[in-house]
Parts: C-alpha cells; structure tokens; sequence
C-alpha cells in the first residue's frame, strides 16, 4: 500500500474551543491509526488512513482541555490491538481501551489485554465496515469477561435496532451504544429512531450511550442545531449513563472532516449546567474506566 493511497480524515490544526471542560475530563471515544510500520493494518481492512499515533493523539487531548482518553480499537486494525495497547502504555495511566477480539480468544490473552488496560470488547455490526458479525460467538465472549469487570460496546445503525433487541438483551454485562445507535437526528427527540432507542434504555439500567459524533449524525452540519435539539433531552433523562468522545481521528470522514473545536463547544448545549457537564464528562467515564479512583 502505498502512502498516497491512505486517506487523512482529521483537521491538522483544530480550533481552540470556547467551552472550557472541568477538570478530569475524559474524550470516552477515540480512535488510533498505527503507526502503520509497526502496527499493520488487517487484510480485512475497509479503509486505510494515514498514521494517526498517540502523541498525536495526546497533543490534542490537552488542546482540547481533556485530561484521559478512551481508546477504541479502530476497525482497519482488525482484532489485532496491538496499536491500542501501544497507545495505552505510553500515556502514563490517562487511557484505557476497548478491544475487538475473534471469539476464540484464551482467557490468558483476555487477562493479558486486562492488564494492558483494555476494559471492554466492541462489537460491530456495521456492514461496510465488518464481513461477520457472529452474535452467538459474541455471547460467548461476553459472558467471559464479567469475571474482568468489563463491558460491551456495540455499534449498529438505527434501522437494526429491533432485529438485535435480542442480542442487546442477553449481553450478560453492562452495554455502551456507540454513538446513539446512528438515528436520524432529523427526525427530532420525538421522532421513531429516538423512541426506539429511549425504549432499549428503559430496557435496562446498565445500557449506557455515548452522545458523539454530530459531525456524522447531523443532516444540516455545522453548527449541528438539529443534532443538539434531538440529543439534549437524552442527556437530561439519563444523566448517568451518558459518555461523550471526539470520536477523533474520525474515520471515514475524509470528505466531510470536522473541527475538533467546534465538536467541544456542542458539549454545553447538550449538556446544559455545570452539574450535567460534570456527570457526562467526568463522573461517568471514571466510574466505568477508572472505578478505583472514581
């Protein structure tokens, strides 16, 4: 692969955001890219971006007013996490991880990732980014990392939601929904995508959400009014099962890549007081990826 093939999505100097997050904030959804020298891309792989590596990575997490990250295994690396790990370690105790892993994975090597700080397992059920998506092998797996005090992360788009229903309902541990489960924020707080979703979270009290990524979820863009009109509400009715990330180096939005600083400056609008903010970007990260110091 040559290096002109590979395909930037992220802005190289991003704004300074007018919203000043509290101290110990967490960017709960991130992503790195290699380096692609030392940490291949999968065979399978349906994008390949250029290096985006930890110092990258942790310039912009003190750019932005954040203190840890959330490192979530990219897709382009496959179930080879070794560039997530390599993150990890270098960040001096301010990141953990989510892992994506082939079902048949030995609890030693579940025990090693533990201890290189991963702390969850993602499941994708994105079919232009995945070829199987095997839900009673990913059962296996999560009935194997209760004993770890872990969870799952599912990332799915809207219309599928009530085919998995069943699925999201026998994960035997807690579940984060990446990004909402995609709705269509066009629609309004009120409208189907949201309704369904509303209904998986009173479902069950451990199904947490992360309200990121407008950039991706937003019909009209910048400044993303329709995102914070249907988003806002969820928020505010489930304040302490809410997580929020850059979703930085925003994969696959080479041909709509957005600012960093401006997606910051949308935390206060959908997590209007200080008490909200505090609970989505601190309180609730820690309490996930942290539990010893929250």
């Amino acid at each position: 692969m040559t290096e002109a093939a590979r395909v930037r999505s992220w802005v190289e100097r991003p704004s300074k955001p007018r919203y000043v997050p509290p101290p110990g904030a967490v960017d709960a959804h991130c992503h790195v890219f290699g380096p692609m020298a030392e940490f291949p891309f999968s065979p399978k792989a349906k994008y390949h971006p250029e290096d985006a590596g930890p110092e990258t990575l942790f310039a912009l997490r003190d750019h932005l007013g954040f203190s840890r990250n959330v490192i979530v295994q990219a897709s382009c690396h496959g179930t080879d996490n070794r560039a997530t790990l390599n993150a990890i370690a270098r960040s001096q105790g301010k990141a953990r991880g989510i892992a994506v892993v082939d079902p048949a994975i030995s609890d030693a090597e579940l025990d090693s990732l533990h201890a290189g700080g991963i702390r969850g397992v993602r499941f994708n059920f994105l079919k232009r980014l995945v070829d199987d998506a095997p839900k009673d092998r990913f059962l296996e797996v999560a009935r194997r990392i209760g004993r770890l005090g872990w969870h799952v992360v599912v990332y799915f788009e809207a219309d599928i939601l009530d085919e998995l229903r069943p699925f999201l309902e026998a994960i035997p541990v807690p579940v984060v929904i990446d990004h909402m489960g995609r709705p269509d924020v066009g629609q309004g707080p009120d409208g189907p995508d949201m309704k369904g979703f509303r209904r998986l979270l009173d479902s069950r009290e451990d199904v947490w959400f992360k309200a990121t990524c407008p950039d991706r979820l937003s019909p009209q863009g910048e400044p993303y009014d329709d995102f914070v009109v249907a988003v806002r509400p969820l928020v505010e009715d489930y304040p302490n099962r809410v997580l929020w990330g850059t979703d930085w180096p925003h994969p696959n939005m080479e041909h709509r890549i957005p600012d960093d600083g401006g997606l910051v400056d949308v935390i206060p609008r959908i997590a209007v007081s200080e008490a909200l903010q505090r609970q989505l970007l601190v309180d609730n990260p820690m309490r996930l990826y942290w539990p010893d110091e929250a």
